[in-house]
């Protein structure tokens, strides 16, 4: 499951926007590696919580199984299964695979196409999948064959039973699975009702009450600059899962042109706008994860209109000839510090 690194830059760093606290032991820090990526977290201990190295096999053994569901680098995943079966073939998955599969599903309806886990040919093609750079820019012809092979409406969900009515089609949940990651490890912690943790995989974070000392969880979101890293706004974002997509770290250039590793799979084609970053607060990192990276497709206008429909907490950084514009959805002012 590799996901272009850009939104674990967009924070930064941990260390930095996590206040060190006076005894420090007294916090629980827990790191590993999951999905291709990292994970870390911060726990507030009591009394209800297990042994820190428990803990964090719990947790490893709760990431473990998403993989083994979700992974398309696993063969045997259960995604890896249905990407194998045949022309209408029915594959039960477990009901974690059947719960991301159908919000990805309400995602691809409510932004009109701009997210689809099924976009895989083309981001291929374009030469930010396995098969890397292509050695000439996609004609076309080639698009247009690469986005026959897509299309989410021949993707149906019943239950936990998946089948498919185009025998190429090729499920990747890389977009949102991290998110998914994020509130499994979340929903561990609330279990033993800690006051406050911030979870983090692969740039993906939600935060749940204040630190040791009281004070809430603050999080730095990245300037979306190719050449250096500062931060443009910090903000206190609550009980809330955080995610940013950009396009401003994962490109490459052909004969002057940059072409960007999120392909609108409406046109086949990367991104070419304004737009540099998304950032999205939503009570489950799974949605906000996939909304951050729907709204890169599709730049700051229809982003603010959907922000307004489906009353979503946004912030996008829109490159300008001297600098960057920010836009604020209504639903993000409140979690902007002074």
């Amino acid at each position: 499951m590799q996901k272009t690194a850009v939104k674990w830059l967009a924070f930064i760093g941990l260390a930095f926007f996590i206040s060190a606290c006076s005894k420090p032991v007294e916090i629980i820090s827990l790191s590993g590696n999951t999905m291709g990526t990292t994970y870390h977290i911060k726990v507030v201990p009591n009394a209800q919580l297990p042994e820190p190295n428990l803990l964090q096999a719990e947790i490893d053994l709760a990431l473990e199984k998403v993989n083994d569901q979700m992974s398309t680098y696993r063969p045997n995943s259960e995604l890896s299964r249905f990407n194998s079966s045949d022309f209408e073939e029915t594959v039960t998955v477990s009901a974690d695979t059947a719960t991301v599969i159908k919000e990805a599903i309400h995602l691809f309806e409510v932004t009109d196409g701009a997210l689809d886990i099924t976009l895989g040919p083309l981001v291929n093609l374009w030469g930010f999948g396995p098969d890397k750079r292509p050695t000439q820019i996609p004609t076309s012809e080639m698009i247009d064959e690469a986005k026959a092979r897509t299309g989410i409406q021949y993707l149906s969900v019943d239950g936990n039973k998946l089948s498919k009515t185009k025998s190429d089609l090729y499920v990747d949940l890389s977009s949102i699975a991290k998110g998914f990651g994020v509130d499994i490890v979340a929903a561990i912690l609330d279990k033993y009702h800690v006051s406050g943790y911030l979870v983090e995989v692969g740039g993906e974070l939600s935060v749940f009450g204040h630190k040791i000392d009281g004070s809430p969880w603050r999080v730095a979101i990245e300037r979306p600059d190719m050449d250096d890293r500062e931060i443009q706004q910090v903000i206190a974002p609550g009980d809330m899962a955080i995610a940013t997509s950009g396009d401003y770290r994962n490109y490459y250039e052909e004969d002057g042109h940059q072409f960007s590793h999120l392909i609108d799979p409406r046109t086949g084609y990367p991104i070419d706008h304004r737009l540099a970053s998304v950032t999205v607060l939503h009570k489950q990192s799974m949605v906000a994860d996939g909304y951050a990276t729907a709204m890169m497709v599709l730049g700051t206008e229809k982003s603010l209109e959907l922000a307004k429909q489906q009353n979503l907490a946004i912030m996008l950084i829109e490159k300008q000839d001297n600098g960057f514009k920010i836009f604020y959805s209504d639903g993000f002012k409140p979690f902007v510090g002074e």
